[in-house]
Parts: C-alpha cells; sequence; structure tokens
C-alpha cells in the first residue's frame, strides 16, 4: 500500500491516509496497518496519536518518539489541534452552515448513535456547494467521539455517500468508496513551530466529486 509523506521532522510525520487501510493494528502484531508501513517505510516506530476511520482518507499524525507522543497526546485531549474534513452527504441541507450539538454512545458491535445518554458531541459543518441529489460540506469536529461525523450527518437525515454502516447499504454500496476526507490539519508542534497542512488532496476522493458533479 502506497502512502504520500506531507511532512517530517525530528517529532513527528503527517502521512496522506488513503481509504481502506486501517490506521492503527486491527489484530495483534497486524503488518498491514497504517502505523506498522510507515514504521517499516522511515525505520523508526511511527507512534499513532488520533486515528481516522479504515474508510476515511487523508491527514493523519504518527509520534517518532516518546516524548512527542505525550506532548501530541496532550494537544488532541486539550483540543489544541484542529482539523477539517471534507464530505459528500445525500440530500440538500437548508441551512448553509450549522452546529450539530448531540449527544453520541455505542450501540453494540461498533455501531455509534444518537442518544442522550451519550457523551456531548459537536460537529461544525458549512455547505460547500449543492448538487441535484448531493452536496458537497466542509466539516470540523469539537469533540472526539467515534465516527461522530457520520453519526452526527446521518442523524440529520443526510448520510456520508458511500457509508455502508450510517446508511441504506441497499443504495450506499453502489458508491467506491465512503466520502469522507481529512483534509485541513493545523497544531503547534513540540518545537514550538506552527504546522498546517491545507487542501490534501485524495486522488480517489476528487475523481467521486468530479462524478458526482460536486468538483470545486
Amino acid at each position: 500500500m502506497k502512502f504520500e509523506i506531507l511532512y517530517r521532522d525530528s517529532d513527528l510525520v503527517a502521512v496522506n491516509k488513503p481509504e481502506n487501510i486501517a490506521a492503527v493494528p486491527e489484530r495483534a502484531n497486524d503488518p498491514e496497518c497504517l502505523s506498522a508501513l510507515v514504521s517499516q517505510s522511515l525505520g523508526t516506530k511511527a507512534w499513532p496519536v488520533h486515528r481516522l476511520d479504515k474508510e476515511v482518507s487523508g491527514v493523519i499524525l504518527f509520534a517518532l518518539h516518546a516524548d512527542a507522543h505525550r506532548f501530541l497526546n496532550t494537544a488532541f485531549e486539550n483540543r489544541h489541534v484542529q482539523k477539517t474534513y471534507l464530505a459528500v452527504v445525500h440530500g440538500v441541507p437548508i441551512e448553509n452552515e450549522g452546529l450539530i450539538d448531540r449527544p453520541i454512545r455505542e450501540f453494540g458491535s461498533g455501531r455509534m448513535g444518537v442518544d442522550p445518554r451519550g457523551k456531548p458531541s459537536v460537529t461544525a459543518f458549512r455547505v460547500l456547494k449543492r448538487g441535484a441529489d448531493f452536496s458537497l460540506l466542509e466539516v470540523s469536529p469539537r469533540t472526539g467521539r467515534r465516527h461522530q461525523i457520520r453519526v452526527h450527518l446521518y442523524s440529520l437525515g443526510h448520510p456520508i455517500v458511500g457509508d455502508l454502516r450510517y446508511g441504506d447499504p441497499a443504495k450506499q454500496k453502489s458508491f467506491p468508496r465512503l466520502m469522507l476526507h481529512a483534509s485541513t490539519i493545523t497544531l503547534t508542534l513540540p518545537s514550538g513551530k506552527p504546522l498546517s497542512l491545507h487542501d490534501v488532496p485524495s486522488a480517489t476522493f476528487a475523481g467521486a466529486l468530479s462524478a458526482l458533479q460536486l468538483a470545486l
């Protein structure tokens, strides 16, 4: 599996994750997950500090030593890292932008859902382009729940295109991939310098956008 290195210093590496590859091991000694492949490519251990769902593409960070791992974990926990995603959804939202503030909890078998007993979860969205049947959104999670963006958009009645877990499988399986891509990340590095990676491209995501007549 090929991947693109977007940035590297002595503390961390930023990688453009392809879709349909697990970011972290799915089983013991998993040689096919991205963290293992990055470690092998760099010749040093790549420590995961956040995750992207297996079906999601885009920018992801790995620490290169224990101190950087602690620093980045703290940055994510304190919400000092800003992430932006592109998502193609079914339907056309009425609002140009909005804030989804709905608690999320796990229901079993890894499926998450909106529920009053769940953990506080907040996602901001902005409509970038509307089509006849689909819309392109810019989405920014304010919290870090599992499947948060997917669950929140599904709860609005606008499931992400190609999402077999949160949407009608009969309809979703006709699309080549889950149309969610992590396109931007901004943070302060352990060195104190700022890092901002903007508009990280994905050929498969861009190709699907064109096919759905939503290309920017």
